[in-house]
């Protein structure tokens, strides 16, 4: 049987601190797999009239010819940065740096080909590409990957606190996830993500958003399949304040340093748990409207009160139907219905994590959780082993 090939997509602005150092991991690589690496510098065409930006066009700049005159292993240079290349408009951002990577690849690889999202931060081992093509290839159906990932710690312990205090946000809302047996249970980062092309091409594409373009993705292509969350490597993305997205790991930090995790709140498990029991009833709903917390979110949502009856309808089998309500329920729903409640609710984030963890972890739960505690009090250290134990949960469930 035909290897499939390797396609690596990295979207990179203003990253010549870093890129080199992920493309260093690349070439590295113990493999026997073919791959390909793919850049796209970008940024808008109006930086380079800018005073505030353009330093950031003249690093991108320098970024393309150290592409251009790199010798270890070949890089095809999609270039959206240089004068009369950049974005011009409403597109522009990672999604629109990802969107141009993917058709590309799209349009030259084969339908079985593996197409590796990275981002120009990330570092793993030199096993990293054959992991995931040994994946692939033992799971010949299998369409779309999410790979564990860890942020390793940097020099700079406020940088080190904001990033363990976003895993703690992470970690606790997979682990809530897989208990409910929710079909979204993964965990969107752009640089950890691998997917068939065919899979690809079935969705249509990426849909190039600003912020959360890896979500939506994922999104999407685990309402065509299942969203596999086991590789037996861990990609390492960089732990840093940045502000090159509106939304996700950069912004978080840059939130969060200040004291403002609202948007990042570590959810208590009960909140959980009126999705948990809609999703008990999922076969009487085939059969005839109950009204629940959460169905009635989705009406409210919908802004249709008999939301279901359309799916009855068009599914003459259970099967059918319940994918069809998984599909209307899908995890930005539930995100947004967990959200809303939270903020109805008088969980604290100290409340959120000490439940959590009496709740998965009855007989390990550290002593300085067990009593009264701010959590922008807890050490570095502390913060240190109770990540351990939720990415240690994790990787378990991830099997």
């Amino acid at each position: 049987m035909k290897k499939p090939v390797l396609h690596i997509a990295i979207p990179a602005k203003d990253e010549l601190d870093y890129l080199f150092h992920t493309l260093q991991a690349v070439s590295m690589q113990t493999t026997d797999f073919q791959f390909y690496v793919y850049v796209c510098v970008n940024q808008p065409e109006a930086w380079w009239q800018d005073p505030e930006k353009v330093t950031i066009c003249h690093h991108n700049q320098q970024m393309i010819k150290q592409l251009q005159d790199g010798e270890e292993f070949r890089v095809t240079l999609l270039d959206y940065s240089s004068p009369g290349r950049g974005w011009v408009g409403k597109r522009h951002g990672v999604g629109w740096a990802r969107k141009v990577l993917f058709d590309h690849i799209l349009s030259i690889a084969d339908e079985d080909d593996i197409l590796i999202s990275l981002d120009a931060d990330t570092l793993f081992s030199e096993n990293y590409l054959q992991s995931i093509g040994d994946n692939f290839s033992q799971l010949p159906d299998m369409e779309t990957l999410s790979i564990p990932y860890y942020h390793k710690l940097t020099k700079d312990d406020r940088t080190n606190r904001a990033i363990l205090r976003y895993e703690l946000y992470m970690r606790s809302w997979f682990l809530n996830m897989h208990r409910i047996s929710s079909p979204y249970t993964f965990t969107a980062i752009g640089s950890a993500i691998a997917l068939r092309i065919r899979a690809l091409r079935k969705i249509g594409g990426i849909t190039p958003m600003k912020s959360g373009e890896d979500f939506y993705l994922l999104q999407k292509l685990r309402k065509m399949s299942l969203v596999h969350n086991h590789n037996s490597e861990v990609v390492y993305p960089a732990a840093r304040f940045s502000d090159r997205v509106y939304f996700g790991t950069g912004p978080a930090m840059i939130k969060g340093a200040t004291g403002d995790w609202k948007s990042y709140a570590i959810y208590h498990h009960s909140l959980f748990d009126d999705i948990a029991d809609t999703y008990q009833i999922i076969p009487q709903l085939f059969r005839e409207n109950i009204e629940t917390p959460f169905t009635a979110f989705l009406a409210e949502q919908f802004r249709d009160d008999d939301f279901l009856t359309p799916l009855r309808q068009n599914a003459k089998e259970f099967s059918r139907f319940e994918r069809a309500f998984h599909e209307k329920a899908d995890g930005l729903r539930i995100l947004q219905y967990i959200k809303q409640k939270h903020e109805k609710s008088n969980f604290t984030d100290e409340q959120g994590l000490c439940d959590n963890f009496t709740f998965f972890f009855p007989k390990k739960t550290p002593d300085y959780l067990l009593q009264p505690f701010v959590l922008q009090e807890l050490s570095t250290e502390q913060l240190v082993e109770v990540r351990e134990m939720l990415f240690e949960s994790e990787k378990e469930k991830r099997h």
